[in-house]
């Protein structure tokens, strides 16, 4: 059974992106990029802290350790207060990302709970794989001029330092990890002493050490950092600016730019139920964690299911972004929507489609996508409703703002071959869109869900080409989209089930019909206009889909994919999985016709499911009610909030 291990905290800065584990300890480190590269990638990369009273020493990630997480100052601040009774002895954590600096600041307060004075010895370990290398070429150095210890491999740079009461560490060791028969550095720390090497290369790692002084019930600080460069001569220039200030004054700012950043987002806040204010804001705060500043918005930079499969989520869906940034639309944020459009815009195939997915620099993701398909066909890898919605979502901004420069700089570039690539990718039998990857990346056909979206992305489309004064173009557009809204209406309703097909096929010019039901199918045809929401199509859907997903049992909330959905999948009794973003699509239906007490529900469950923090997995297993990973997944957390918006605008 795998092991569901969430970052309860993450920070950032649009640049440096740090996720921290159960165990409040550094799981993913990803500089110069959100999402790339992560350079504590791997179950053996873990920061360690370890606390050393009386001849014990106890790892934060050994047994008799109690955790509680927050973000308690309305600002992308982590506060973990780790808890061990044995040792009477409690670290209250203020973590960090400092807003304008790439630096990660750990403020340490360290209390005893003894009634006699006694030393305690606190160590902090690094392990870096920098730049996701297996290469095992990097160097850790003690730098004694700069009282640090620098970790660096070409263009990467990190400097690990820190003080207490105006002294730096005491002692470090530098090593090997995970190589050559060696645990780590950390394993010498185990009778509270550091041997004081200097310097190692290869796999390397290193552990520092504090020595505090501590009264009976009383308590100490410690100040630790990681400071990033593209080079040594950086990472020493972060290094000094923190050493000229104080971790507080930085924290202070810090929290300051997260004020002053989540405006829109407070003032929407107000509308909401006070229940769910808290949450609102911490998603607001996660969705932005994971917006790098060059454009790309991060699925999730939880790295767990590396452990487990090929690759995990730190990329750039188009979709997801798109899904993401629509909720920080809808409250008048602009920046990370422009920068997301022109990230899609240079990521934009000649031919005027989106591809699977792309990395944090821009460069293609990796893709398990095919231009050769089963039926022998060919045709581009991709999922055309990634270009689809980032078009209609382009289209959504542009009619909040009006901006003349906005629609000038994408109509050409970007609009134009989007949409002329969608019009003209039509299946000549059906008069449907051509097969493209579906929603969930598994089956290549022409879906229900995807065609919802290219029918109003054109006809979102054909309105951007009015503004531009292109009125062939738009009649052009609007035309199509109303041909494959008919062809929708001939095909994609299943009589016989009273629901929406998930998608067809043509085969040996026989179309063929997939009856399996989707909760994307009956969300794409209701949100974007494929079919009225009054229609009897869509009440008739909406009853067939409760009833696959949930048979008599009412009490049921959560509701999966689709029928018999085997992705990490644990009970073959079951559906499959729930999903947070389809169990609220679900609340938004219910939005949309009024019925706000089960939307609310619906809302307040998936709120419960969420860490103390706000963090929102992908899945939840209902067999046992666990957390199924990655988490926080930011697509989830935008869904949270655009429900939340849809009761303000809605009600």
């Amino acid at each position: 059974m795998e092991i569901f291990m969430s970052r309860p905290i993450v920070l950032g800065n649009g640049e440096l992106h740090v996720g921290l584990n159960i165990y409040g300890l550094v799981h993913d480190f990803y500089y110069p990029y959100v999402g790339l590269e992560n350079h504590a990638a791997g179950p053996s990369c873990r920061h360690r802290v370890g606390v050393w009273i009386d001849g014990v020493l106890s790892w934060l990630d050994d047994e008799g350790w109690t955790f509680e997480f927050s973000y308690p100052h309305q600002a992308l601040i982590g506060r973990t207060i780790a808890m061990n009774e044995a040792m009477e002895v409690r670290l209250e954590f203020d973590d960090f990302v400092d807003s304008s600096i790439s630096a990660f600041m750990r403020n340490i307060h360290v209390v005893s709970l003894s009634n006699a004075p006694r030393q305690v010895r606190l160590f902090m370990h690094q392990a870096f794989v920098i730049g996701d290398a297996q290469s095992n070429t990097d160097t850790a150095q003690y730098l004694p001029d700069s009282n640090a210890v620098l970790h660096y491999r070409g263009r990467r740079a990190f400097i690990i330092s820190g003080r207490s009461g105006g002294d730096s560490f005491d002692q470090h060791s530098i090593g090997l990890f995970d190589i050559e028969g060696h645990e780590g550095t950390y394993r010498d720390a185990d009778d509270g002493e550091l041997s004081n090497s200097s310097v190692e290369h290869g796999k390397v790692d290193s552990t520092i050490r504090f020595c505090l002084e501590v009264e009976a019930h009383g308590s100490a600080r410690v100040e630790y950092w990681i400071a990033a460069g593209t080079s040594t001569r950086d990472a020493l220039s972060v290094h000094k600016r923190i050493e000229d200030s104080s971790i507080t004054s930085l924290m202070h700012s810090t929290r300051d730019w997260w004020h002053t950043w989540l405006k829109p987002a407070i003032t929407v806040s107000e509308k909401i139920s006070p229940n769910h204010r808290l949450k609102f804001l911490q998603s607001v705060m996660i969705i932005k964690s994971h917006i790098d500043n060059h454009g790309a918005v991060i699925a999730s930079t939880d790295s767990t299911l590396l452990n487990y499969s090929r690759d995990a989520y730190a990329y750039c869906w188009p979709r997801d972004g798109a899904y993401v940034l629509w909720p920080l639309i809808r409250m008048g944020y602009e920046e990370e929507p422009r920068k997301f459009f022109d990230f899609c815009r240079r990521g934009l195939h000649p031919t005027g489609y989106l591809m699977h997915k792309y990395q944090a620099d821009g460069a293609l993701g990796s893709s398990w996508h095919s231009y050769v398909h089963q039926d022998g066909t060919s045709g581009p890898p991709i999922q055309e409703d990634e270009t689809a919605l980032t078009l209609f979502v382009f289209a959504q901004f542009y009619r909040m703002h009006s901006d003349p420069k906005l629609l000038n700089d994408f109509y050409e570039s970007m609009i134009v071959p989007m949409a002329n690539f969608m019009a003209g990718y039509i299946e000549g039998q059906t008069g449907l869109p051509k097969p493209s990857f579906d929603l969930w990346e598994e089956v290549y056909q022409t879906s229900t869900y995807t065609t919802s979206l290219i029918y109003a992305a054109l006809l979102a489309a054909a309105e951007l080409a009015e503004s531009a004064n292109d009125a062939d173009k738009a009649v052009s557009w609007r035309s199509t989209a109303e041909d494959i809204r008919s062809a929708a209406h001939r095909h994609l309703f299943n009589k016989d089930r009273g629901s929406f097909y998930k998608g067809i096929s043509v085969v040996d010019d026989k179309v063929i019909y997939d009856q399996t039901i989707d909760s994307s199918s009956f969300f794409g045809v209701f949100m974007f206009g494929l079919f009225a929401p009054d229609s009897p199509e869509v009440k008739s859907g909406f009853q067939a889909m409760q009833h696959a997903f949930r048979g008599e049992d009412t009490s049921i909330i959560g509701q999966p994919r689709y029928e018999n959905d085997h992705y990490r999948r644990t009970d073959n009794t079951i559906v499959g999985n729930y999903w947070y973003i389809c169990s609220l699509w679900t609340a938004q239906y219910y939005i949309e016709k009024g019925n706000y007490d089960q939307a609310g529900a619906i809302i307040d469950w998936v709120a419960k499911q969420s860490l103390s923090t706000g963090v929102l997995a992908e899945q939840l297993n209902p067999v046992d009610n666990s957390k199924v990973s990655p988490a926080p997944l930011t697509w989830s957390q935008a869904e949270y909030v655009a429900t939340l918006l849809d009761t303000v605008t809605e009600s």
